[in-house]
This record gives C-alpha cells, sequence and structure tokens, in this order.
C-alpha cells in the first residue's frame, strides 16, 4: 500500500490511484495490456481485502505431525492460510516435508551460518518450519506473428500457477498482531517517565484551588464551620493520646500524625483568620474552640517529634516526602505561636486550606512544571501524529516561573503574591494541557494501523531436532486469522468499552479547569482537601481508557514498549543552570534592594521641596552668602555699575602692652 498520498487544496487528490481498473466499449481494440490490467485489478483487490480485513495466519488445517518413517521428516495436512501479503496458500493435499534437506539449503543460503550446531552433533537445536506462496509461469505457447517490433522468440507462459513451498527459519517467529498500547506506548514514549510527569501533574492539581484563593483572598476570612469543628476535635483528642511518649515514632506512627497534625493546623489557621471579635463568636457556636492554645502547644509537641522522626522510612515516595515535611515546617512557623504568625496572611490561608506552601515545596513545584512543559514539548515532538492542532504552541507558551537554588532545611522564607499567581497560572495551564495530550493518544489507538507485509512467510509449526531427527513438533502458538484481521483481533474483547469511553472522552469539547470564584465581601467557603497525603488514586474515563490500554488481559501479548535514545544532562549543565539560578535570584534581590533607595531618595526630595518652601526670603540671602564662603551682609544691595564691593574687614581693638612686655 503507497504511504506517499497526498490531497491538493480543493480535496482532490494529487498522487496517481492505488487502483485502475479498465473499462471496456463497443469498438474498442482489445490488447494483452487491456486484459492484463483487468487480472491485476482483480488480484489486486483480493489481495488487499485478504490483508486488511483478516490479517496472516493459518484459516484451517496444515496441521504438522511427525512422519510415520522418521529420519528427519515431517507431515503437513491439507489447508488453507494467508500471508501479510494477502496471497492465498492452498495446499490441496498431505506432503511429506524433508526437514533435513531443508536445514541444509538453509545453511548453505546463509553462507555457513546455522541457527544452531551442526547436524551431527549433539544437543537440541529448534527451527521454524514456514510455508511460502509463490507463483510459477506455466503451459507455454507460441504466440501468433504480428507486427510487433521485437516479437518474443519461442515460446511464452499462458498461465500462472499459484503454489507455495516449505522452507526452514531460525526459531525467530514475529506476531503480527497489534496490541493497541503499542500504540499508545509510541505516543507518551518511556512509560516510567510518562508517569513521572502525571504524578506531579496530579500533585499539582491538589493545589491549583488553593493557590488562586489564597492569593487572591488576602486579608478575607476563611469560613470555620461544623465539619472543621469536627476535624479540629478528632485531630485534638487523637494527639493529645499519642504525642506524649519519647523519641522519634515509627514510619507508620508518623504517617498518621502528620495527618492529623495537618487536619488540626488547618482548623487553628481558619480560626487564625478571623479577627478578636470573630474568634470570640466561634467559641460561642463550636465550645471545642476553647482550647485552641492547648492545641497549639500539641501541635508544637507533634512537629518536634516529627522532626525527628525517619521521614524516609514513613514516606519513601518523594513527593509525599516533601509535602509531609511542609506540614511540620508550616504548622511549626505559622500556627504554633501564639497568635499565629500575622505576617503571612499566604501561607496561614495556605495551612488552612490543608494544603501547607513551604519554601521547598514552591522549589519543587518549580521543578516540576518545568519538567512537565520539556516532557510534553519533546513527545509532541517525537509523536508528530495529533488531533489537537493547538496543543503545542499553548504548550510551548506557557510562562514556567524560573528554577531556583535548594533552600536550607525547614526555610520559612515567605511567598510573595506575585510568584504564587504565577505558579497557579502555569500549573493550571500545564496541568490541563497533559489531560489534553493523554486524551489525544489514547482515542488515537482506536485507529489501528496497516500491517507490515515484508515477511511473507506463514509459520506451520515449531520444530526441535536432535542431530538430525524431528523429536517434536508444536503448532499450538502460530498465527490465527480472526475476524477483523491481527489489528482487531488482539484487543476485540476490550473494543465495546472502549468505545464506550471514546464517546465520552474523545470527541467532547475540549476540558478546560475551572478557577473558584470568591464572593465579593463576606467569609470564603473552601472545603479541606482530602487525601493530599494518600496514594492519589487515578480514576475517571480516561484513565480507565488508559489502564485498559497499558493493562494486558490474559493471553493478550504485552504491549511494545518503544526504544528511545534518553539523554542525560551532564553534571557540568546542571551546575551551571544551579548557579545561574542563584544569579537570578541575587539580581532580583538586589533590583528591591535598588527600588527601595530610589523610594527613599524620591521621598527626601519632596522633603527637601517642602522645607525650601517654609524658609524666609532674607534667610535665603544669608544662606548664598554663607554658601559663598563670605562674612556677613553688608546690607547694602549690588550697584548697577558692577557687582556689589565686598565688605570691609574686620579689625581687631588695639590694647596698650603691659609693663615688661614687648609690643
Amino acid at each position: 500500500m503507497r504511504t506517499d498520498c497526498g490531497c491538493g487544496c480543493g480535496g482532490d487528490a494529487t498522487r496517481t490511484s492505488a487502483f485502475v481498473r479498465p473499462r471496456f466499449f463497443a469498438g474498442q481494440l482489445l490488447t494483452e495490456d487491456d486484459l492484463g490490467l483487468l487480472v491485476d485489478y482483480m488480484t489486486a483487490k483480493g489481495r488487499l481485502h485478504n490483508r486488511s480485513l483478516y490479517g496472516p495466519g493459518v484459516i484451517c488445517g496444515l496441521g504438522v505431525t511427525c512422519a510415520p518413517c522418521g529420519d528427519g521428516t515431517v507431515t503437513v495436512h491439507p489447508g488453507h492460510a494467508l500471508d501479510c501479503a494477502g496471497n492465498d496458500i492452498v495446499v490441496p493435499c498431505a506432503e511429506q516435508v524433508d526437514v533435513r534437506a531443508l536445514v541444509r539449503e538453509q545453511r548453505v543460503s546463509a553462507l555457513g551460518v546455522d541457527c544452531g550446531e551442526n547436524c551431527d552433533d549433539e544437543g537440541g537445536r529448534r527451527y521454524g518450519l514456514y510455508v511460502r506462496y509463490q507463483e510459477t509461469p506455466v503451459e507455454p505457447v507460441a504466440p501468433y506473428a504480428t507486427e510487433e517490433p521485437c516479437p518474443s522468440p519461442g515460446c511464452v507462459p499462458s498461465r500462472i500457477q499459484e503454489g507455495f513451498r516449505f522452507v526452514v527459519r531460525c526459531d525467530d517467529f514475529e506476531d503480527h498482531r497489534h496490541n493497541p498500547g503499542t500504540r499508545l506506548l509510541a505516543s507518551i514514549g518511556d512509560l516510567a517517565r510518562a508517569d513521572g510527569a502525571r504524578t506531579r501533574g496530579r500533585r499539582l492539581e491538589y493545589y491549583l484551588d488553593a493557590l488562586s484563593t489564597a492569593s487572591a483572598g488576602t486579608g478575607r476570612t476563611f469560613r470555620f464551620d461544623a465539619a472543621d469543628a469536627k476535624r479540629y476535635a478528632a485531630s485534638l483528642a487523637w494527639l493529645r493520646q499519642n504525642t506524649g511518649g519519647e523519641g522519634p515514632p515509627p514510619p507508620p506512627a508518623a504517617r498518621e500524625m502528620t495527618e492529623h497534625v495537618r487536619a488540626l493546623a488547618g482548623g487553628v489557621a481558619r480560626y487564625d483568620t478571623y479577627d478578636a471579635a470573630g474568634q470570640e463568636r466561634l467559641k460561642g457556636a463550636y465550645p471545642d474552640l476553647a482550647t485552641v492554645q492547648e492545641a497549639r502547644g500539641v501541635l508544637a509537641t507533634a512537629c518536634d517529634r516529627l522532626r525527628a522522626a525517619d521521614m524516609e522510612a514513613a514516606w519513601p515516595d518523594p513527593l509525599h516526602r516533601t509535602l509531609a515535611r511542609a506540614v511540620v515546617t508550616e504548622t511549626a512557623a505559622r500556627v504554633v505561636p501564639e497568635r499565629g504568625d500575622a505576617d503571612a496572611p499566604l501561607e496561614v490561608r495556605m495551612v488552612a486550606q490543608g494544603t501547607p506552601l513551604s519554601h521547598a515545596l514552591r522549589v519543587e513545584f518549580r521543578a516540576d512544571l518545568g519538567l512537565i512543559r520539556e516532557w510534553l514539548l519533546c513527545r509532541l515532538d517525537q509523536a508528530g501524529e495529533t488531533g489537537d492542532c493547538r496543543l503545542r504552541t499553548e504548550v510551548a507558551a506557557v510562562d514556567v516561573p524560573p528554577l531556583l537554588p535548594a533552600p536550607p532545611p525547614d526555610s520559612v522564607e515567605k511567598a510573595s503574591i506575585a510568584e504564587v499567581q504565577q505558579i497557579a497560572e502555569a500549573a493550571a495551564a500545564l496541568t490541563l494541557a497533559l489531560r489534553r495530550f493523554l486524551t489525544d493518544a489514547a482515542c488515537a489507538t482506536l485507529n489501528p494501523p496497516c500491517g507490515d507485509s515484508t515477511d511473507t512467510d506463514v509459520l506451520l509449526a515449531h520444530l526441535e531436532l536432535d542431530g538430525c531427527d524431528v523429536v517434536r513438533v508444536c503448532s499450538g502458538i502460530r498465527e490465527q486469522v480472526l475476524p477483523g484481521g491481527g489489528a482487531y483481533g488482539e484487543w476485540l474483547p476490550k473494543l465495546y468499552r472502549l468505545r464506550e469511553l471514546a464517546e465520552r472522552v474523545c470527541c467532547a469539547p475540549l476540558p478546560r479547569l475551572d478557577r473558584p470564584t470568591l464572593p465579593p465581601q463576606g467569609d470564603i467557603v473552601r472545603p479541606y482537601v482530602e487525601g493530599l497525603l494518600g496514594d492519589w488514586p487515578r480514576t475517571g474515563d480516561l484513565e480507565e481508557m488508559l489502564s485498559l490500554l497499558l493493562t494486558p488481559a490474559p493471553g493478550e501479548t504485552p504491549p511494545k514498549a518503544l526504544h528511545e535514545q534518553v539523554y542525560t544532562t551532564p553534571s557540568e549543565v546542571t551546575d551551571s543552570i544551579q548557579e545561574l539560578s542563584i544569579l537570578r535570584t541575587q539580581v532580583a534581590e538586589l533590583t528591591a534592594a535598588l527600588e527601595g533607595l530610589r523610594t527613599q531618595l524620591d521621598s527626601a526630595r519632596t522633603q527637601v521641596g517642602r522645607l525650601s518652601g517654609q524658609v524666609p526670603e532674607n534667610l535665603e540671602s544669608r544662606l548664598a552668602h554663607l554658601e559663598g564662603g563670605s562674612g556677613e551682609p553688608s546690607g547694602e544691595p549690588p550697584t548697577q555699575d558692577g557687582p556689589a564691593r565686598p565688605p570691609a574687614k574686620r579689625t581687631r581693638p588695639t590694647r596698650s602692652p603691659k609693663p615688661g612686655e614687648t609690643p
């Protein structure tokens, strides 16, 4: 089948059609070209149907058994097969196949390079017995004399006999079945790297609404309701009973303690967003809040114990480990103090939603955004075929915040509103783009590719030889022709469920993330984020579709992974990137300091101008004389003929010398 076809701008084909059939009319002079074209057309159409609708393999019969007399001979029984080019191979009667002769032929054709040892050596060897389609010109006849300038000499075959021959090859059978997961892996590339991008995108999705709400709702209270009060009381009771021990908690207890610290800190942080009058109203509505100061002390004790715990053992996943450390760091810095951290309202509101945002977590979010963006651009460039035409342009246009160096342990550096908004906008755009890319890749698997027709041999059986004798014949794992061909037969059991999911996923409008809208006034109603430290289950139609494609069913061939070159960044480049990030941070700090100096200078100029307007007029001339280095003013105005004369010099009064003193 041709692959260089294209369409013109008007919709008409610009290349020659793959099939041309003859058209006959009255009075037409028929030649061998016309009749030959008719035969070629019908033959090619039949082979196309066989190749595309059924695929290669055995249709019926063609069983291989041991011959009665042995001596390296097997019996191939009658049957029908199709090769991958669509040729019909029909064996009308049983055939005795001399495997030894075929092995010698294989060795001669391979210039002595065989799949095993010599025939006379001991030990088993394995081969594959194949049947191959072949055509033989037969029944030659002498043509009549024509006016052709170069007539055919002698007789010309008048028939084409469709036949077959048996061959023996190395036991390297190629399965022509198509697993849809193979095409999915060709789009997403290495499964481990794709899973890393998806997991980081999943973590960012937990923070999307919280980041947008915290950055836009500074100065607003977060509503404390009955669900928050219930969570507050349950976590406080648990921590009272489990924080009194000594030493770091074991990993299971550390995980559970971290979750209760997050829940209790969220309730206290919501309480801290209220003013004094609002806090008194909350205590009246929820009597458990009378223990807020006790809760701060319990949280301080729990954070001290968690700092000493083995976090790597408690949280083997580094993504969850950073979240757990953020819970401890932010709780100790923003909630444990007696009045909370009034200087960090944004961080307090993040804790109130159950999504603490530490300095280390912000650095990781920046790195995750860069990783997701680069992975998407790489896959969109290498995959090539996509149905989302604007996706690559939109991914390339995402403004990802620059990388930052790793912060010191337990850093409590505060975030700016501009930084949080930039992270939120980039995360919203990239997580949406990631979902669109995976949807497009999953839906493309419902269009199986055309099969490869280069190898036209059809496997009949696997043979095991001992010396020169055939000792075992196995025909159980050869390809069988299935309705719909190998491209469909491999995943026919899951096809109906995939099409049902595709109706809801593939042709639906593009997904979008709706940001939370805040009321113009009053309390902000925001739910507590559940499951942040859990297993992050992947649910939904798209996730079920990906799972069906990548999880082989019993008896199904596994998808073929894409073998691609993985490029690693040299250490010199990574060190330079870190140095560049440090320089960027220093430049930002110097720019902020310069802006502060400019502000102070403008303020000083304003004050000087205000004081100059308040100075009396007679004082200005005195200041002018003092700045010119002269003495007191003479009080005489300057003459018109020239500049004013300088004032007379002062003379010291004379006195009479004392007796004995030299004058």
